[in-house]
């Protein structure tokens, strides 16, 4: 009986050895748990730091690099954008105010939103090939007789003398032939002259049609450009400022005095693909390439980009429109050149302004 009874308490004792044994293999499993997991909070602790730092590092690098690239360009640097966008954005929405009203005023005036030649109105072209002309003096006399006349002068291309003159006008053909005659003292036949006629049922079409592919046009690229950004607010701003810049060109063509014709329409739907080119560009670059820096630095890294872009196009097109003879020519780059200009101002003024504003108040930084 003592034999069984130390058999037993041997083996209680064993047991009591084994739980505490287990009892100090989890406590110790425990700890080393404890000690892992305060190892990584620090480690992640010491990465989040170390990320701050290095933003913290860049941040002041960029502003370093601002301070010393923009030192004597005070409306580049960030500080004076933060102030004074919206200011900006006031002054571009001014303009294109004025812009309507030019455009609502020579409405008023002439019944129409454009100074169309002959060829979105009907009429008659005469061209008459020779150089012994006071066109002046021509002009004075078929005003007198016909009433709205416009006369242009065609020139060779090396020698940049005049060959020929160009008398466009909306009445009769008979009529318009007779007066030229009557100014110049011989008869216009297919040797010396040449006559085109336009029907104003047909002009009239035609100007219709245009404005049509006009507006379908736009309606694609407001469709493209929501499929790529997925975002209405950023897609009116790009449709609105592709509007100003047309807008704004018609007006300046206005205030000018310059004819359009259908080639200026065609110069109108051009300014669409300019004008969406680089303001696609500022908001891909604002919204959708945020780990490229600050949103003023977003920003003026698309300026830089947009502003060579444009006036790269701007040179290439005054150029043309210095050189070119074909007054067809000239008018599309007159149009463009007016268009390119305004892009400029819309893109940056209004379009970065209004995206500041709206990242802002989505707290995109």
């Amino acid at each position: 009986m003592e034999e069984e009874t130390k058999a037993e308490e041997e083996q209680e004792e064993k047991q009591e050895k084994q739980k505490q044994e287990q009892e100090e293999t989890e406590e110790t499993k425990k700890t080393e748990d404890k000690e892992k997991e305060t190892e990584e909070k620090g480690k992640k602790e010491k990465e989040v730091k170390e990320e701050q730092k290095e933003e913290k590092k860049e941040t002041n690098q960029e502003a370093k690099h601002e301070k010393k690239e923009y030192k004597h360009i005070k409306f580049l640097s960030s500080g004076w954008y933060d102030k004074n966008y919206k200011i900006l954005l006031i002054i571009s929405l001014l303009v294109f105010v004025l812009a309507i009203g030019s455009i609502v005023l020579f409405y008023t005036k002439h019944g129409d939103i454009m100074n169309k030649d002959v060829t979105l109105t009907g009429g008659t072209t005469i061209t008459v090939y020779t150089s012994d002309v006071n066109l002046a003096e021509l002009e004075a006399f078929l005003k007198g007789k016909l009433g709205e006349v416009n006369i242009r002068k065609l020139e060779d291309i090396t020698t940049r003398k005049t060959i020929a003159f160009v008398v466009e006008t909306s009445s009769d053909a008979n009529v318009t032939k007779a007066v030229l005659e009557e100014y110049l003292k011989y008869p216009l036949d297919n040797s010396n002259s040449s006559t085109e006629i336009s029907g104003a049922s047909l002009a009239k079409s035609f100007y219709h049609q245009l404005l049509i592919a006009m507006a379908v046009a736009f309606v694609f690229m407001a469709i493209v450009v929501f499929i790529i950004f997925r975002n209405l607010i950023p897609c009116l701003m790009i449709v609105f400022c592709a509007a100003a810049d047309i807008i704004s060109a018609l007006a300046l063509a206005n205030v000018l005095g310059f004819r359009i014709s259908t080639a200026g329409i065609a110069a109108f739907l051009m300014l669409i693909g300019y004008s969406v080119d680089t303001d696609t560009m500022l908001t891909t670059k604002v919204l959708k390439r945020r780990g490229e820096g600050a949103l003023n630095s977003r920003i003026k890294s698309a300026f830089k980009t947009g502003l060579i872009m444009t006036l790269t196009s701007l040179a290439a097109v005054l150029i043309g429109y210095f050189i070119a003879n074909s007054d067809v020519l000239k008018e599309i780059f007159f149009i463009l050149a007016c268009g390119l200009a305004m892009d400029l101002f819309y893109t940056w003024l209004a379009n970065a302004s209004l995206l500041k504003l709206y990242c802002e108040k989505k707290k995109i930084s």
